[in-house]
């Protein structure tokens, strides 16, 4: 059984707060309704009788002991005389109701008051008046058939029943706080089990976990916008204060520092599945070194459904499929410049059917080299590895390879098929990126705030 961590099940549980508002309001709504219109008054009306064996007193005018222990043990007998037919017929009859002996005992709680000789007869009723005079009659009834069963004397009504004013079953605020409790329990309830079958990763600590590889980036769910297919994700361009901005540039800093020995040139970023942010975060980490005065290039590598030509506004009649198509004379005319300083980029170009063999050719290699003689840092922008052989084939080729994971959506067992499948081929797998992560659910966003930054800057 996997371990449950308490602190990230409270965080995971507070998407669930308009649920446990709505659930309540319509709960208590629901008890409060049916309390004020539906729900019939019901009254209560109680008496009581003490048998007693009439036998000759001792001096200080009370019964023997003995005959006192003996009517305590009959009291359970008396009980069942009181609810008979015997009994509850003549009642019937007496009062001239319109029910019958079985019908009118459901109606009837009749307990012995423990270490006496006293009955407790207690009748409910939507009537008051009709459950008082039931009592009263009960009781009047039972105690003249006691005197002719026994042929005891000493019986009597301690308390004649009164009217009640208030009815028994009024318990709206009972059943209001029983009703918001029951609302949270089922909330919480499904929470918990959503949150236990869960098999998507979660936070940095989690996925290290998974797949024994470090988080080289964790980047915030920013306020600056993020659709796609707009160049308003690229927020290190527009927003470079901004804490998503801040965030890529760790990772840039991360990544320079994951290999200390050897000069790192060539960066592959991918993921497990589609909209996890691989080019979200590709497009930002080469405008990042680009910032940083790096001669940079972007090569859109996704050759089944590359968008970096929408994200930088380029045409993408002449990319990275057509150059590998083609004569490498004309290399030059494939590489667009940007509008951001230092940064080129080869669009995906058109679609192949072959996608998988252009990207494992001899002459992709030849323009990866050529690209090397050219470039400080070129960053690739793969497809998702999940049952694409696209990516596994580039990661043999690159100084480094990134995962990008996205919180709470990518799945463990992906994440760990991704990494088996990279494994396999040799590559050099520097660290996963944790993309769209929650601020608050994260130990990070009081240290960016404290230092001032704002995704609004």
């Amino acid at each position: 059984m996997e371990e449950i961590n308490i602190k990230d099940f409270f965080i995971y549980l507070k998407k669930y707060i308009i649920a446990f508002i709505v659930l309540i309001v319509l709960a208590v709504g629901g008890v409060v309704v049916y309390n004020l219109m539906f729900k019939t008054p019901i009254y209560q009306a109680q008496t009581t009788v003490v048998v007693a064996k009439a036998d000759a007193a001792n001096e200080g005018g009370t019964a023997a002991y003995t005959d006192v222990n003996m009517s305590q043990k009959l009291v359970s007998t008396y009980g069942e005389i009181a609810k008979s037919e015997l009994v509850l017929n003549q009642v019937i009859n007496n009062l001239g109701l319109r029910t019958d002996a079985k019908a009118l005992s459901r109606d009837l709680t009749i307990q012995p008051i423990e270490d006496t000789s006293i009955l407790s007869i207690k009748v409910k009723n939507p009537d008051a008046r009709r459950a008082t005079a039931i009592a009263n009659e009960i009781a009047k009834v039972f105690s003249s058939e006691v005197v002719s069963l026994y042929n005891i004397e000493n019986v009597k009504q301690l308390s004649v029943a009164s009217v009640p004013e208030a009815p028994a079953n009024k318990s709206l605020t009972r059943d209001v706080v029983l009703a918001a409790m029951i609302a949270i329990l089922a909330v919480a309830g499904f929470a918990f089990l959503r949150f236990y079958l869960d098999d998507t990763v979660k936070h940095g600590d989690d996925a290290e976990k998974t797949i024994g590889l470090p988080v080289t980036g964790l980047i915030l769910r920013g306020d600056a916008g993020r659709r796609r297919n707009d160049d308003s994700e690229l927020i290190v361009e527009k927003s470079p204060k901004a804490i998503v901005s801040e965030n890529i540039k760790s990772l840039r800093t991360n990544l320079q520092f994951t290999s200390v020995d050897k000069e790192i040139k060539t960066i592959l970023i991918t993921s497990t599945n589609a909209s996890e942010g691989k080019s979200f975060v590709s497009s930002n980490l080469a405008t990042s070194f680009a910032q940083a005065d790096k001669k940079v290039l972007l090569v859109d590598c996704d050759l089944r459904k590359g968008r970096l030509h929408r994200l930088f506004r380029l045409p993408n009649t002449r990319g990275l499929s057509n150059l590998l198509t083609s004569d490498l004379k004309d290399f030059d005319s494939y590489i667009q410049p940007t509008r951001i300083k230092n940064l080129d980029v080869i669009t995906c170009g058109t679609y192949p059917p072959n996608p998988s063999e252009l990207l494992a050719s001899k002459k992709n290699k030849q323009v990866i080299e050529k690209l090397k003689r050219r470039y400080d840092v070129i960053i690739f922008d793969g497809a998702p590895v999940g049952g694409l052989a696209d990516s596994v084939i580039l990661s043999s080729y690159m100084d480094e390879t990134l995962i990008v994971v996205k919180d709470g959506k990518t799945s463990k067992a992906d994440l760990m098929s991704v990494k088996e499948s990279l494994d396999k081929v040799g590559a050099n797998v520097a660290g996963i990126v944790f993309n769209m992560v929650d601020r608050k659910a994260t130990k990070y966003y009081n240290s960016y705030y404290y230092y001032g930054y704002s995704s609004k800057e």
